[in-house]
């Protein structure tokens, strides 16, 4: 393979464009995911084999912006500047083109090789939106595609375009700001020296008056003469516009975006109303919506607990007569204890974990496809007010319910340090699918649904108290809910598949190895003799406190790797999965809230460590073993008067 045959291109665009739809359809199997080196940011990677090539394919993080206010935007900037890739695909969102070119307008300012994806063009079509695509070709001088990447309609044509014109070198058209700005910016691209930096010296004057931190640092390194220069034209753009130099800009570019989009896009009268507008009606309304909302969770964690004990279910009868065959084929040795020990602890991860995990995941995706979890968002934004945060971190809260890891790394989307580290907070309090495990396959397969079902309330009103006084304790006020809202489309299940595998990926390549071996260590602890010396050091809390057994205790060490090996390892020791027959229905309710808020997983701690420092992570896993003991004990004892 020679290297001209080989090329490679990079997806950029702002979120819910349609990059991953595209990205799926053009890599299928042959794709990957990983982390940016150094980064706890999700790569995905693939490859597509055409015509002759081997085209490496990128996905760039969902942005809204070439800024330094996330290390999504730094990453991205930051692999097409340094890495060169052949092409970047720029997909934009038909149905909101002028939010989706101001974002390209930075791609154009960077000076890479650039295509443009018009996505969504069938929804857009739909909506009586027509844009003229051959003039906006013009306008900019870079090839533009209408694509449907979720039937894949559009994506052979957008890659002819990329092997036609990847040797070619075509200048693209600079569109420029207004009179007092474009002064400032000839003013400092003529004092710029190109070879200082690594960045077109436009991008590096415009980025400049922006006062981006980053290439204002740089600039200070490699030039600090034009500093003294940067800060005259800057307060002399302040002093016309009564604004910081940042917001002239930002709003320059989208006042440009706005003019574009009016030059290409018509809108045809007499349309009738939209399915989406429809919908929205319904589901955004002041009072239908929050109904309409209960409805969609109530009925997502009905189907995961209905699923979830039939799965089981299946399991019960199948999993004594292995046992009864283990036994006459091996013999009873301690050898074959142990073996079987961490048989048990499989059976005991597909019985127990699998049905619960499996369907959330399926169904939360699917949820977020359709473009309803922005709905949430915004109806859950007055709340959240009331918390301290605003509503774009309900979308953290949701994500949390599968997994505390992904939570917490979403909460990059809020605005300030101060909303990113109170909403992480709140987040490792959310109930995650681990935990579920234990809510559903001990206290609603045994207590009751509704018991069940009462402990999510519970623990959304403690989140909500705890969010109300940590709000007032750390210093700052809440900003605005600004977000785009996605329009609604069917849910493409090959998507909904492939993240709800990458998210059990995890699971099944980490949990169960830790399964196994725990199973095995708790059952060589047992038969060393050693298991009631262990639990007596923890029978003040775990038996005279809490009222649970004294086992418990070292079940709740192990729990700290992930949660659900408390059920998975309770069930591998008692020899079954009738919980039932050891535990009481207050046991069950009592065992299942020190596990919804004792210190987070391993996982979770770690991602606090690397976004917030060692001592946030530690005072926040302190701090929630104390609360957990606390509050269980507390309801322990309230449940006296109920059983």
């Amino acid at each position: 393979m020679t290297e001209h045959n080989h090329i490679t291109i990079v997806l950029a665009g702002q979120g819910n464009a349609g990059k991953s739809s595209l990205f799926n359809n053009l890599t299928g199997l042959h794709q990957h995911i990983g982390n940016w080196a150094g980064k706890t940011i999700e790569k995905r990677e693939g490859t597509l084999f055409y015509k002759g090539y081997t085209i490496d394919v990128l996905d760039l993080p969902g942005i809204y912006s070439l800024t330094t206010y996330s290390v999504e935007e730094v990453i991205s900037r930051e692999f097409i500047t340094h890495h060169h890739p052949d092409c970047v695909i720029n997909v934009v969102d038909s149905t909101n083109l002028e939010r989706s070119l101001i974002f390209t307008l930075q791609l154009l300012e960077l000076e890479c090789p650039l295509v443009l994806a018009l996505n969504m063009s069938d929804l857009a079509k739909k909506r009586g939106i027509q844009i003229d695509y051959e003039k906006l070709q013009s306008l900019f001088n870079i090839p533009v595609v209408p694509t449907v990447a979720s039937r894949g309609y559009g994506l052979t044509n957008l890659i002819d375009e990329i092997l036609i014109n990847k040797d070619k070198r075509v200048s693209q058209k600079v569109h420029k700001y207004g009179k007092e700005i474009e002064n400032c910016i000839e003013q400092l691209t003529a004092l710029i020296r190109g070879n200082e930096f690594s960045y077109p010296a436009r991008w590096v004057a415009i980025k400049l008056l922006e006062k981006d931190k980053d290439i204002t640092r740089l600039a200070g390194e490699k030039q600090p003469e034009i500093m003294e220069k940067v800060k005259e034209l800057c307060d002399h753009l302040e002093d016309i516009h009564g604004h910081d130099s940042s917001l002239v800009i930002a709003d320059e570019r989208s006042h440009l975006a706005y003019q574009i989009t009016r030059e290409i896009e018509t809108i045809l009268a007499g349309r009738k109303t939209s399915l989406n507008e429809r919908l929205d009606a319904i589901t955004m309304d002041k009072v239908i919506g929050y109904f309409v909302m209960v409805l969609i969770i109530g009925t997502m964690f009905y189907t995961v607990f209905s699923f979830g004990n039939w799965f089981s279910g299946l399991f019960d009868t199948w999993s004594v007569k292995l046992h009864e065959w283990w036994n006459t084929a091996v013999g009873v040795s301690t050898w074959s204890s142990l073996g079987w020990a961490a048989i048990e602890s499989v059976v005991a991860l597909v019985q127990i974990a699998f049905p619960y995990i499996l369907p959330f995941y399926i169904i939360l995706y699917i949820l977020e496809d359709w473009g309803y979890i922005a709905r949430i968002s915004f109806l859950m934004d007055h709340l959240m007010h009331k918390m301290g945060i605003h509503g774009k971190a309900c979308i953290s809260f949701i994500i949390g319910l599968g997994c505390n890891v992904p939570g917490c790394l979403s909460c990059r989307i809020m605005e300030s340090k101060r909303e990113r580290f109170l909403t992480a907070v709140l987040v490792t309090l959310v109930p995650c699918s681990a935990v579920s495990v234990i809510v559903f396959g001990l206290v609603g397969k045994y207590v009751g649904l509704l018991w069940a079902l009462g402990l999510y309330v519970f623990a959304m009103i403690l989140i909500f108290i705890v969010g109300k006084i940590a709000s007032k304790l750390m210093l700052g006020e809440p900003v605005e809910l600004i977000m785009p809202m996605p329009d609604y489309k069917a849910p493409q299940m090959k998507t909904v598949f492939s993240q709800t595998w990458d998210s059990l990926k995890e699971f099944v390549y980490i949990a169960a190895p830790i399964v196994i071996l725990s199973g095995v260590f708790i059952h060589a602890i047992d038969l060393a003799g050693w298991m009631p010396a262990i639990s007596n050091v923890l029978s003040p809390i775990t038996v005279n406190w809490l009222g649970l057994p004294a086992v418990t205790g070292i079940l709740l060490i192990f729990g700290v790797l992930r949660k659900e090996l408390i059920l998975v390892m309770l069930a591998a020791y008692l020899g079954t999965t009738n919980f039932s027959d050891a535990l009481s229905a207050q046991q069950m309710i009592t065992l299942a809230v020190v596990s919804m808020f004792y210190v987070p997983c391993v996982a979770t701690i770690s991602v606090l460590w690397n976004e917030y420092g060692w001592k946030k992570a530690m005072m926040v896993s302190i701090l929630e073993i104390f609360f957990a003991i606390l509050l269980a004990g507390i309801v322990k004892r309230l449940l006296v008067f109920v059983f």
